[in-house]
C-alpha cells in the first residue's frame, strides 16, 4: 500500500516539488523526498524546534479534504503514537497545515537512515532459517506489542520493515501502524466492490473475501514474509493482483522445503501454521506467534535437522470441508497431515481442485513423504477392492472412535507380472494380499493415531478466571505444566486472574506439555501527569511516556506562567484515564497586553474608571490651573499610548480650571488707583459713570463686587461717582 517508510535510498526527491523547503506547521522544514506511494510521500525534514531530523509523511492532495478521513487519520495516528517499543518506528506528531490555502495532512515520525527488509531479500534470499528468524523476531515482537494494545497493522510487508545502517545500530523497526486502517475504515468490503487496502501478496484470505482484519491477518502476512525470506520468492504469483488474491483464498502457501529441501520440518510447520487459510488455525495474535518463533529458533540453535514432535505440534489442524456431509462428526481439532490426495479422498474432491496439489506452483502435497512417521505405510494395490480410511470421531461421551470415511478406488499400480488365467489361482493370491494390506493398514493407523495425538495429546483444561496458583494446580492434576507468559491488561477480568491460555481451553497439548498462562493486569489505566510549567514539547514527551496522547494546545494569557509553558491540562493532572486518552494542554501566551488610549482633554474620572476596570493602576501626579482645559479634565497623561500589562501605572495631570482671584475692595478709591490695583492682580478694568454721577472721579461700586472669586484675567467694571 505504501512506500518503504523513510529509508534514505528508497526514492529520489522530485524535482520542483512544491513541498521541498516549505515550513509545515511553523516547525518542520521539508527536505528531499525519500519515498512516494499511492497514498503519501515521505520526506526527510528538520524539526526546527528540537533541531533533529525526522521523517514527515505527507498525504497526497485531496485526502485531507475528506473530513471523515482526516478524523480517522488523527485517531489512528494517536493510536500508533502510544506504541512505545524499540522495534516500532516512533510517531512524534501529526497535523494539518493550511498556510497555503489547502489542507496538507501530515505525520511526523522517527527518521531511520538505512534500508528495508525488501533490500535484504533481494541481496540475501534464499537465506538460512536461523538468519530468517533473526530478522523476523523483532518484527513479530513489535506486532505483539501492537496487538496487546489493540492495534492491528493491516499492511505487514518487507517494505514496511526498516533496518537502520550499522552506524545507527542496525536496529529493525516496523513502520506504518494504523495508517491502513485510517484509509480503509468503512470501505474495506471487497466482496461488495469496496476498496481493498494492503499489498496483495501478503493479504490474508479473510481480507480478500470480506475485508475483515484482526491480529491473525498480521500473523498471516508474517508467515508469507517468512516464506519469502526462506525461498527468495513470494508463495503466490499471478499476472494480475486479482489472480494473486484468488490464490490466497483457494490455495495454501506451499511448504518452503519444496523450494529449499534443507529446511527442517518444524520450520515448514511454522510457516504452515501462520499461513493457514482457516484463520482459527493460526496463532491468535503475534504474542502467540512469537512464542512459536522462539521454540523454532531454539531448535535451530540446537542444530536439529528434524524434530517430528515439534513439527506435529506446530502443524495446523486440517480444516473441515463438509460441503457434501462427508466429514460430519470428524474431530478436526486433531493434528492431521497436509496430504492432498488423502484430503481429496476424504472429502470427495479432485486433488487438482482442492488447491493443495501442483497446479503450476509448489504446494504441500509431499508433507507425508517428508514426514513418513506421520502416515501409514503405502502398499501397491493390485486389486480393485475399495480402500477405506479411518479418522477419529468424537463421541457424545467425549471419547474418540474411528469411523470410515467415504471410499474411492485407488489407481492400479503398474505390474510386470503376467496375468493369472485361473480363478482359483487369483483367489489364492488375493486372500493373503488383502490380509497383508489389512494388517499394514491397522498398524499404520495405530502408529498415526499415536503420533497425531489420539494417545499422546491431552485436552487443555479451562482455567480462565482462576488465579495463577489455582490454575497451576488444576493443570498439574491434568499432567501438564504451567508457566506464566506476558501479562495483559483486561477491562473485564480482575488483576491476577487468568484471561487466556496457550493452547486455549479445549485445545490439544502433548502429555506433560506446558500451558502458558496470560494473567490479567486489570484495566489498563494511567494518571495524567503534572505538566504545569513544562514546555509543549516536554509535555508531549511526558504524555507519550505514560501511554497517553497529545490532543491539542489552547493558548491562554497568564500573569504568572511564562510564555510557552503549560498552565494546566484537560483532564487535570492526577485524573485516571484509559490508555490512548487524549490530553489537551493549556499553554501560556504570557501576560495579557492592554492597549492604552489618550485621555487628554477628557474627563479624568472616566479615564480612571476605564483603566482600573482593566486592572491598571491610576496615579494623579499633579493638578494645575488651566484657562483652556476645564476643571476635572486631563491636562496630560503618561504614557499617552502604547501597550501595558496588568498592574502597570498610568499617570495624569488634572486641570483645576482657571485660577480664581478675589476681587479687592476699591469703593471710594480714585479711579486711577483702583485701576492700578486691579490690573496688578491680573484683571482687565473698564470704567463707567454711575447713575448718580457727580464728576468726583471716585469709585462708587464694582462688578463683580468686592470679595467675589473670579478667574484671573476677568474684566472688572468700575462705576464712578
Amino acid at each position: 500500500m505504501e512506500p518503504p517508510e523513510h529509508a534514505r535510498a528508497a526514492a529520489p526527491g522530485a524535482a520542483g516539488d512544491p513541498l521541498v523547503g516549505r515550513l509545515l506547521d511553523r516547525r518542520y522544514r521539508i527536505g528531499p523526498r525519500v519515498a512516494r506511494g499511492g497514498m503519501a510521500s515521505v520526506y526527510e525534514a528538520t524539526d526546527t524546534r528540537l533541531d533533529r531530523t525526522v521523517a514527515v509523511k505527507v498525504m497526497h492532495p485531496g485526502l485531507g479534504d475528506d473530513e471523515d478521513f482526516a478524523a480517522r487519520f488523527v485517531r489512528e495516528a494517536r493510536a500508533a503514537a502510544r506504541l512505545n517499543h524499540p522495534h516500532v518506528v516512533g510517531v512524534y506528531d501529526q497535523g494539518d497545515d493550511t498556510s497555503d490555502g489547502t489542507d496538507t495532512v501530515f505525520l511526523v515520525m522517527e527518521y531511520v537512515p538505512g534500508h528495508t527488509l525488501r533490500d535484504v531479500i533481494r541481496k540475501e534470499s534464499p537465506m538460512t532459517p536461523a538468519r530468517a528468524l533473526a530478522l523476523l523476531e523483532p518484527v513479530v515482537s513489535a506486532l505483539a506489542a501492537a496487538h496487546r494494545a489493540g492495534l492491528v497493522h493491516r499492511d505487514v510487508k518487507p517494505e514496511n520493515v526498516l533496518i537502520a545502517d550499522e552506524a545507527h545500530g542496525g536496529q529493525v523497526k516496523v513502520a506504518d501502524f494504523g495508517l491502513a486502517k485510517a484509509v480503509s475504515a468503512d470501505t474495506q468490503h471487497t466482496a461488495t466492490g469496496g476498496v481493498l487496502i494492503g499489498t496483495v501478496s501478503y493479504l490474508a484470505p479473510e481480507l480478500v473475501v470480506d475485508g475483515r482484519a484482526d491480529a491473525r491477518a498480521d500473523v498471516y502476512a508474517v508467515g508469507v514474509v517468512l516464506y519469502e525470506l526462506l525461498t527468495g520468492r513470494k508463495p503466490h504469483e499471478g499476472e494480475s493482483p486479482i489472480q494473486v488474491a484468488y490464490r490466497h483464498v483457494h490455495h495454501d502457501v506451499p511448504l518452503p522445503s519444496l523450494a529449499e529441501p534443507r529446511i527442517p520440518d518444524y520450520v515448514d510447520a511454522l510457516v504452515a501454521r501462520s499461513t493457514s487459510r482457516d484463520r482459527s488455525q493460526r496463532p491468535a495474535d503475534a504474542s502467540v506467534l512469537l512464542h512459536h518463533v522462539h521454540r523454532v529458533a531454539q531448535a535451530l540453535r540446537e542444530g536439529l535437522e528434524s524434530d517430528p514432535e515439534l513439527a506435529a505440534d506446530l502443524m495446523p489442524r486440517r480444516a473441515p470441508d463438509v460441503s457434501d456431509g462427508a466429514d460430519e462428526g470428524v474431530d478436526h481439532t486433531m493434528p492431521q497431515p497436509f496430504d492432498a490426495a488423502a484430503l481429496a479422498l476424504l472429502t470427495e474432491v479432485d486433488p487438482k481442485e482442492s488447491g493443495l496439489v501442483d497446479d503450476g506452483s509448489p504446494d504441500r502435497t509431499t508433507a507425508l513423504e517428508r514426514h513418513p512417521a506421520a502416515a501409514a505405510p503405502v502398499t501397491p494395490v493390485v486389486d480393485e477392492a475399495p480402500v477405506t480410511t479411518a479418522m477419529p470421531v468424537r463421541g457424545p461421551d467425549g471419547t474418540t472412535a474411528r469411523t470410515p470415511a467415504p471410499t474411492r478406488k485407488p489407481p492400479r499400480a503398474p505390474s510386470k507380472v503376467a496375468p493369472v488365467t485361473t480363478t482359483a489361482r487369483r483367489r489364492s493370491v488375493k486372500g493373503p494380499v488383502v490380509l497383508l494390506l489389512a494388517l499394514l493398514l491397522v498398524a499404520g493407523v495405530g502408529v498415526g493415531a499415536y503420533w497425531f495425538g489420539w494417545a499422546r495429546y491431552t485436552t487443555t483444561p479451562a482455567v480462565l478466571g482462576l488465579d495463577e496458583s489455582a490454575a497451576g494446580a488444576l493443570l498439574e492434576r491434568a499432567g501438564l505444566d504451567a508457566e506464566a507468559g506476558d501479562p495483559a491488561y483486561s477491562e473485564n477480568v480482575a488483576a491476577g486472574l487468568v484471561i487466556a491460555t496457550d493452547p486455549e481451553p479445549g485445545g490439544k497439548v502433548l502429555d506433560g506439555g506446558t500451558v502458558t498462562l496470560t494473567l490479567s493486569l486489570g484495566p489498563e489505566r494511567y494518571d495524567v501527569p503534572p505538566l504545569e510549567g513544562q514546555t509543549e514539547d516536554q509535555a508531549q514527551d511526558a504524555l507519550a511516556a505514560t501511554n497517553l496522547v497529545f490532543g491539542k494546545s489552547v493558548g491562554r494569557w497568564s500573569e504568572t506562567v511564562p510564555e510557552g509553558q503549560v498552565i494546566r491540562t484537560s483532564p487535570k493532572a492526577g485524573t485516571t484515564v484509559k490508555p490512548g486518552a487524549a490530553v489537551d494542554l493549556v499553554l501560556s501566551k504570557g501576560r495579557k497586553p492592554i492597549t492604552v488610549k489618550d485621555w487628554t482633554g477628557k474627563s479624568f474620572d472616566a479615564a480612571k474608571a476605564a483603566l482600573e476596570k482593566r486592572q491598571l493602576e491610576v496615579s494623579v501626579t499633579g493638578e494645575e490651573y488651566s484657562d483652556t482645559v476645564p476643571e476635572g479634565d486631563v491636562i496630560s497623561q503618561d504614557p499617552t499610548t502604547g501597550t501595558l500589562f496588568r498592574g502597570d501605572t498610568v499617570s495624569f495631570v488634572v486641570s483645576q480650571g482657571p485660577e480664581l482671584v478675589e476681587v479687592p475692595r476699591v469703593r471710594a478709591m480714585g479711579a486711577e488707583a483702583a485701576t492700578e490695583l486691579l490690573q496688578g492682580l491680573g484683571f482687565e478694568v473698564r470704567t463707567e459713570e454711575a447713575d448718580n454721577y457727580l464728576g468726583l472721579g471716585f469709585v462708587f461700586s464694582s462688578d463683580p463686587d468686592q470679595g467675589e472669586q473670579v478667574p484671573k484675567g476677568s474684566t472688572i467694571t468700575l462705576f464712578l461717582i
